[in-house]
């Protein structure tokens, strides 16, 4: 299982990033502040940091600078804020692997994260991802996470990115319940300016598609004053 050292000061981002990639098989750890983090980093160096850049007592820049010049190797994904284009080269140049631009979807970065961890050469091969499973099923649907395609009863499905990317929300939550603001933060990037009725249009296009009487679902069901959950 890879550890994954999280540094962010926003609570709310902080753990959306914990609880995904805990569910995807990782060990994380959250530190608040660049001195903290780089001290966790220094103490217990993790196989991956994921780095803000706005930093309280030590910003990111000074952390990834610092990490360098402790000669850990470390892949180092940073968090940059949109149109920041200065801070993305600044970043690079003091030896950040890669960089996701705020705000960003939950599939994004977790797919940043098991890219970086496959091209370390000097981890077990079980380190190199969150152990995600290759493919998920429910009903007489069929998604392949590698290829991001659906399939229904052998047929595939035209799926698009936001649909797709909330539909793996909701099977990963293995029947368990997820709010609209959750699925909001999710799938939408931590976004504010994503309104609930985007997500009822969505779950309305998956139902279309993917259950064999949209107006009665088997499967993506709705959960009054709370949000969905879907049932194999």
């Amino acid at each position: 299982m890879s550890r994954i050292l999280v540094i962010e000061d926003n609570a709310d981002l902080a753990f959306g990033l914990r609880n995904n990639l805990e569910i995807e098989g990782y060990e994380v750890e959250v530190s608040g502040d660049g001195a903290a983090g780089l001290e966790c980093a220094r103490r217990s160096p993790p196989d991956l940091v994921i780095l803000d850049l706005m930093l309280p007592k030590l910003d990111g820049f000074r952390v990834l600078k610092a990490i360098r010049q402790d000669a850990l190797a470390m892949p180092v994904l940073i968090l940059t804020a949109r149109g920041e284009e200065a801070d993305k080269v600044r970043g690079l140049k003091l030896g950040a692997d890669d960089y996701v631009t705020k705000p960003f979807g939950v599939l994004e970065i977790l797919a940043r994260v098991e890219a970086l961890l496959r091209r370390r050469p000097d981890l077990p091969a079980e380190k190199r991802s969150g152990q995600m499973p290759k493919s998920e099923r429910f009903g007489d649907v069929v998604l392949d996470l590698a290829s991001r395609a659906v399939s229904r009863a052998g047929h595939d499905v035209e799926i698009a990115p936001k649909e797709y990317e909330l539909l793996v929300a909701l099977v990963s939550r293995r029947g368990a319940v997820v709010s609209r603001q959750e699925l909001m933060r999710e799938v939408w990037g931590y976004s504010d300016a994503v309104i609930s009725r985007t997500i009822d249009t969505h779950i309305a296009e998956l139902r279309r598609k993917l259950e064999a009487d949209p107006a009665a679902p088997r499967h993506i069901l709705t959960v009054r004053k709370v949000g969905y959950r879907l049932k194999e």
